[in-house]
């Protein structure tokens, strides 16, 4: 064997045990339903959108400071209104056209063109007022008010101008199954399976990786079995009953995977019952989360490391604005919320509440894709209501009929009561699930029952206000504290989330909410 030969065997070697020709396999809770960033509508969404495009800034998974991989620099301007992001000259898209301040400005404009509409650009249609090209590779993004924490509005996926005729992008966009990105991977979803091919071409991403598939997760045990026998490499969210006996594998690494994220019981308000304020203080009191805890968690009441949380309003414990003031309720108190019902005007009859002179119905329903964590979530929550005398009626509601209808508070006449998660990235902004709902100003565009309280909203406009952290925290706080008094949720519990990757799979740090954000330091060591 020659030198030369010799010396490239080695390095063909070491390529492969970093990872080089490989593919890596894991299971996520379903296939995406689109690579538009604009409209994407789960967490899978988000996290095969991560492989294949680049925020424009992000929290670094490990220093957690705000950074970006396409500008090299910003500065605040106008007064603490604008945002100048100086671009990375080099950087193209996969197709390899040049990546400019022009592709800044159309995202953002097309995220204003309320002809592209969906949650995520209610969202930035709110706080942003405009983006100017200031030079070939400088952009200029405009905001409505001046705020203490601009850079962290600026987590947008951006979109190629080129690949598009007009800012008002439909969701049936042909870019949506075969987009055009700057980010690590490529790749189309298929029927089965979603296959993300490296795209090391570029000046910001050299992915050790070679291939990332995804394969729509069924049976969590069938999961866990596949990925100890080591034909699947990891899976994304390990429900906590199947955690101990991955963890008791050698071969196997559970992984933090912080959605920030919180569980909640959303109360119709319009509906008569329901808008009486101790009428919802009975049904808080009513529900034993403890008992809830234990049957779809296996967690008892003194387990320490719980991976159940129980919370008393709208943020994690672990977040600045969460009110460690206001207690969370445990356990039912059914002496307690008798009272109230009684105060509140309801009569039981035969063992069953009546309010004016009818049976007090509830209409439950449950995001279908929750039941993977929490199974049989709906039907315990229903067996606590009817036991405490009211008629439940259970309904499971579709990903999409939740993001379409429930999210957007058409399902008022459908539902009394939903069971549902909210997941925040670095932005905890609560204000669209708890404003007046105005759509012409945008707000409370994810205010499931159109809620209404003028003093909520007063609360809300003054964190909206903030200059400072301070202010910001102050007015959340209080609104953590209304909320609880209010109760237009039942708050119910923080579920950690974790995932299940073999330890071939190294260096595979996770960015909170986003996942795959620092893909490009994964290594497959075979």
């Amino acid at each position: 064997m020659s030198i030369k030969h010799a010396l490239m065997t080695t390095a063909a070697l070491g390529l492969a045990l970093m990872g080089m020709g490989s593919e890596v396999s894991f299971y996520d809770e379903s296939l995406p339903t689109t690579l538009n960033p604009i409209y994407a509508k789960s967490m899978v969404d988000y996290r095969a959108q991560e492989l294949y495009f680049d925020r424009l800034y992000f929290k670094d998974p490990i220093t957690n400071n705000m950074i970006s991989r396409l500008a090299e620099r910003w500065e605040v301007a106008d007064g603490g209104r604008s945002i100048l992001l100086y671009l990375n000259p080099d950087i193209r898209w996969h197709d390899g056209k040049k990546f400019t301040a022009n592709d800044i400005c159309f995202t953002v404009n097309a995220m204003l063109d309320e002809r592209s509409a969906s949650p995520q650009t209610e969202a930035y249609r709110s706080r942003i007022q405009s983006c100017s090209k200031e030079g070939p590779t400088i952009a200029k993004i405009t905001f409505k008010t001046p705020k203490h924490d601009l850079i962290e509005y600026l987590d947008f996926r951006v979109l190629p101008q080129h690949s598009f005729k007009s800012t008002a992008i439909q969701p049936d966009h042909p870019f949506g199954a075969d987009p055009v990105g700057t980010g690590p991977y490529s790749g189309r979803v298929r029927e089965k399976a979603a296959r993300f091919e490296a795209h090391r071409n570029t000046a910001h991403h050299k992915p050790l990786i070679d291939v990332m598939k995804l394969t729509q997760g069924g049976d969590p045990q069938i999961q866990t079995t596949s990925v100890i026998n080591g034909n699947v490499h990891g899976i994304i969210t390990l429900p906590p009953m199947y955690r101990p006996k991955m963890s008791s594998n050698s071969e196997v690494s559970l992984k933090i995977y912080d959605l920030r994220a919180w569980w909640f019981v959303a109360v119709n308000t319009n509906k008569d019952v329901l808008a009486i304020p101790e009428v919802r203080q009975a049904l808080n009191l009513i529900i034993d989360r403890e008992d809830l805890r234990e049957k779809i968690f296996g967690v008892k009441k003194d387990d320490k490391d719980s991976p159940c949380e129980f919370i008393s309003g709208p943020f994690i414990p672990a977040s600045p604005y969460y009110n460690q003031t206001v207690p969370a309720q445990n356990a039912s108190d059914l002496a307690k919320a008798n009272a109230l019902l009684a105060r509140a005007g309801l009569t039981k009859i035969g063992g069953r509440w009546h309010y004016n002179d009818q049976p007090v119905v509830l209409r439950i329903g449950m995001n279908a894709t929750l039941d993977k964590e929490a199974t049989d979530l709906i039907m315990q929550i229903a067996n606590q209501f009817s036991e405490a005398g009211f008629d439940p009626r259970p309904t499971k509601i579709s990903d999409d009929d939740w993001t379409h209808k429930v999210t957007t508070g058409k399902a008022v006449g459908e539902f009394d009561l939903v069971i549902g998660k909210w997941s925040f990235g670095l932005d905890e902004n609560v204000n669209d699930l708890f404003y007046t709902r105005n759509t012409s100003q945008f707000t409370g565009t994810r205010n499931i029952f159109n809620y209404s309280n003028p003093e909520i909203d007063t609360i809300l406009d003054e964190y909206t206000n903030a200059r400072t952290e301070d202010p910001a925290r102050n007015a959340y706080q209080k609104l953590h504290t209304k909320l609880a008094q209010d109760l237009p949720y039942l708050f119910l519990w923080k579920l950690d989330t974790k995932s299940a990757w073999r330890k071939e799979i190294r260096n595979n740090n996770i960015t909170p909410f986003f996942y795959f954000t620092d893909i490009g330091r994964w290594k497959y060591v075979k």
